[in-house]
């Protein structure tokens, strides 16, 4: 995800400096015009407003805290836009630790995989100060098809997280649906065109039928645009973030149970799309 925004801003004629945590990762962003520096540190010092997409909280921390991290150095009225999937509270202590170096930072994860990425057309949720949405704005509209201001540090968070829930959930009750039709026979593809035409058809499938189709039909999905470890990854950090609100999120923790199967069976990172193909076959 990070690469791909990388490599949009750059094709529209931004000054773009990256850093990664594996070196490697940036050769192909420095092969197109790209700054790449050597510390995070540096990149903060660099940039006036920096963008974090990590995997999880734990590499959020690491990122900014760690000795050659983001806050290391001075950032004094430098703009953050933390874009990671984590949860409502994790954003909200990182905020606070920006702010106390004088800088700004706004709760902005995005909805959206690899190829909207690359075409500007995430879905940007956030949390923070309306004047540093504002600051950012011209920023988010060449990466975003939508942008939501939802409230403080944390709003963000909370609603990425509930609309990836009714997304995550869905491969499985798709695959169940699917392990229903078994009996029938029918092609994947046209299984895959009788489901467009129902009521029950989300975007998703819109977008990634073909990919599921392929799957059903044995074949793999490559490269994994979001693969089944970041599904897992996220659904738990769901759980997290309901047990801080005191609520209860049963269909989720039952997913996320198939999920822990699904990556000992040792398919963590396949695309989410062969979910219901999986299932499918289990089920038999």
């Amino acid at each position: 995800m990070g690469t791909a925004i990388a490599g949009r801003l750059l094709k529209l004629g931004y000054g773009v400096t990256v850093w990664n945590r594996t070196p490697g990762k940036t050769a192909a962003l420095a092969a197109a015009g790209a700054k790449v520096s050597a510390t995070a540190t540096q990149l903060a010092q660099a940039c006036d407003i920096v963008l974090t997409i990590l995997t999880n909280a734990a590499a959020v921390d690491v990122v900014y805290n760690g000795v050659s991290g983001l806050l290391a150095g001075g950032v004094k009225g430098k703009l953050f836009l933390e874009m990671s999937t984590v949860t409502p509270e994790s954003q909200r202590v990182l905020a606070a630790k920006v702010q106390a170096k004088g800088a700004a930072m706004l709760d902005c994860p995005v909805g959206g995989t690899v190829g909207p990425a690359g075409e500007g057309k995430l879905y940007a949720f956030i949390g923070g100060d309306a004047a540093d949405v504002e600051r950012a704005r011209p920023l988010l509209e060449k990466m975003c098809r939508r942008i939501e201001h939802l409230g403080p540090v944390g709003a963000g968070a909370t609603l990425k997280l509930a609309a990836n829930l009714t997304t995550q959930v869905w491969w499985q009750t798709f695959g169940e649906a699917l392990a229903l039709c078994k009996p029938l026979n029918l092609p994947p593809e046209r299984l895959m065109s009788v489901f467009l035409d129902t009521s029950g058809a989300p975007t998703v499938l819109q977008h990634r039928h073909p990919d599921i189709a392929a799957a059903l039909a044995g074949n793999d999905v490559k490269p994994a645009g979001f693969d089944i470890d970041s599904v897992r990854k996220d659904m738990l950090t769901m759980l997290d973030a309901a047990k801080a609100q005191g609520c209860q999120l049963p269909v989720t923790e039952r997913v996320v149970k198939v999920l822990d199967q699904a990556v000992r069976d040792g398919h963590g990172a396949t695309d989410c799309t062969a979910l219901p193909a999986m299932w499918v076959r289990k089920a038999r």
